[in-house]
């Protein structure tokens, strides 16, 4: 037996209309006849074509407000009757139901109004209950019944339309419609419910429902699958490049995060997750050449970001070294003709900031979620803890180098001069040795410490810390505080002239 269905009566109800008119000329050219709700069927017959109103199919109207229109069983009998099932024929000529072969819905918008701070009598209204079941019912009888359940599934219908030049499916369109249907219906659920969980004083469960899948060529590693679930193309627009891959989006996350703590022109360096070159300067170019500086080896196969248009000065620069991905809000076009040089190089406009508060992560057999640390120290933050004080162009250092040990992998130490990242020690399982690292590096590099910074993600357990900083030439210390023993590192810092202040925000990173 064929699995071509034949498509002869079809149910339209969609909040959205645009779209919609290719469709329904495809529709009707093949003698498609249409039934229809309210604004829909006004939307339909305005177009000129026939519809058939639900009301007179049912014999109700659109009652309490228009929260009941199709629930009724001659509409959900007509899409879930089993065409090959004699006991379901045998009901639907008894009550005189119409099977109805492919059903066009779409639901209120309730993740957009709850985004637009509507009042929760608004937000209620918004849940759809007619909708989603039009979705369900006709998903589930996927057999005989093709569902489109979102405008983002037009372009899909209409190719089948004109596959054969009539409204047919076969089987495995069907399976493609219903299970898209079901991701719409997860998501709308998942939405709905985590709205009402945030009215509760603690969440009980996490239902997370993100749509996009993208095929990776693998994940961090060949033998590893990877996926990206999400639209990566509402924060950027591709300019150039070859395809982006799993560990690009792991930088190009944490480059975009770490230049969104900055408002002056700044430019940074990212590999693997960390910062290696920071610099924030009166113009882009010169922010770039004091961040190559930090570290011009580790800028190798990097990710750059700019949080200012990169112009065709800045480009010449950049283009003098290899590196994955740039990101910046805007290139001026001889920058592109000089950065496009290269084909696989990887070119981003960033068309707006990350807006998530929440990040999760799978761990064991379930999953950790947690806010952002979305916390930024300002001068009213730091609390004065020895008898030097930090001078008021200090400040501006220590809060520059707080920024970059809150991105940096834990345990972190970051030193840093005059708005530039000198060094910083990451992922080490000792303070201790983060600190060696960053002096070691920054002394490599050419850098004098006299006059530097220190910042610690988290606090000083013992006052080596402060004593190894001290003898590098570092003079001022910025870390949350919080240990037993603080005393015995403000002591250390008051008996050899270090200034200190303490922020009580711990910045872990795991």
């Amino acid at each position: 037996m064929s699995d071509i269905k034949e498509i002869k009566t079809a149910l339209i109800s969609v909040f959205h209309k645009d779209g919609l008119d290719e469709i329904l000329r495809l529709l009707d050219k093949s003698g498609v006849k249409f039934l229809s709700t309210g604004g829909t069927r006004d939307f339909i017959t305005g177009l000129g074509y026939e519809c058939q109103a639900v009301e007179d199919l049912t014999g109700y109207p659109s009652i309490l407000g228009g929260r009941v229109k199709t629930l009724h069983p001659k509409v959900f009998g007509g899409i879930l009757n089993r065409r090959d099932n004699a006991t379901d024929q045998e009901q639907t000529r008894q009550y005189e139901i119409p099977s109805i072969d492919l059903v066009i819905v779409d639901l209120y918008p309730f993740s957009q109004t709850v985004a637009s701070g509507a009042s929760q009598a608004d937000i209620i209204e918004k849940i759809d209950i007619g909708g989603i079941s039009l979705i369900r019912g006709a998903a589930k009888n996927f057999n005989d019944v093709v569902i489109v359940a979102s405008k983002g599934q037009y372009e899909p219908l209409r190719k089948m339309l004109e596959r054969e030049g009539k409204a047919q499916s076969t089987l495995a369109d069907r399976l493609f419609f219903a299970k898209e249907a079901f991701a719409v219906s997860s998501e709308y659920d998942s939405a709905i419910f985590n709205y009402f969980d945030s009215l509760a004083e603690h969440p009980t469960a996490l239902r997370v429902a993100i749509d996009g899948e993208k095929t990776m060529r693998y994940g961090e590693n060949p033998h590893q699958k990877g996926f990206f679930f999400g639209d990566f193309n509402e924060l950027f627009e591709q300019l150039h490049g070859k395809e982006i891959s799993y560990n690009n989006l792991l930088d190009i996350d944490a480059a975009v995060s770490l230049i969104a703590e900055f408002s002056d022109p700044t430019f940074a360096i990212l590999k693997h997750n960390n910062a290696c070159g920071v610099a924030t300067r009166d113009n882009i170019l010169q922010a770039w050449k004091d961040a190559l500086a930090g570290d011009p080896v580790s800028a190798f196969g990097g990710v750059l970001v700019a949080n200012r248009e990169i112009d065709g000065a800045a480009a010449e620069e950049i283009n003098k070294i290899f590196f994955e991905v740039v990101i910046a809000p805007s290139f001026t076009p001889d920058a592109l003709g000089i950065l496009e040089q290269k084909k696989n190089r990887i070119i981003l406009r960033q068309n707006k900031q990350l807006t998530t508060t929440r990040q999760f992560r799978s761990i064991l057999n379930g999953a950790l979620v947690q806010e952002r640390d979305l916390k930024v120290e300002t001068p009213d933050d730091l609390r004065q803890v020895t008898i030097k004080p930090v001078d008021a162009d200090r400040i501006e250092d220590l809060l520059f180098a707080n920024k970059l040990v809150k991105h940096c992998k834990s345990n972190a130490i970051v030193l840093a001069k005059n708005r530039q990242l000198c060094a910083a020690g990451v992922g080490q399982t000792s303070r201790v040795d983060a600190l060696r690292q960053a002096i070691d590096k920054a002394r490599n590099f050419g850098f004098d410490l006299n006059g530097a910074v220190m910042a610690s993600d988290a606090f000083f357990p013992f006052a080596d810390c402060v004593e190894i900083a001290h003898n590098a030439g570092i003079d001022a210390v910025i870390q949350p505080g919080g240990s037993i023993r603080d005393n015995d590192s403000i002591k250390y810092c008051d008996e050899n002239g270090v200034a200190m202040v303490m922020t009580g925000f711990r910045h872990f990173k795991h």
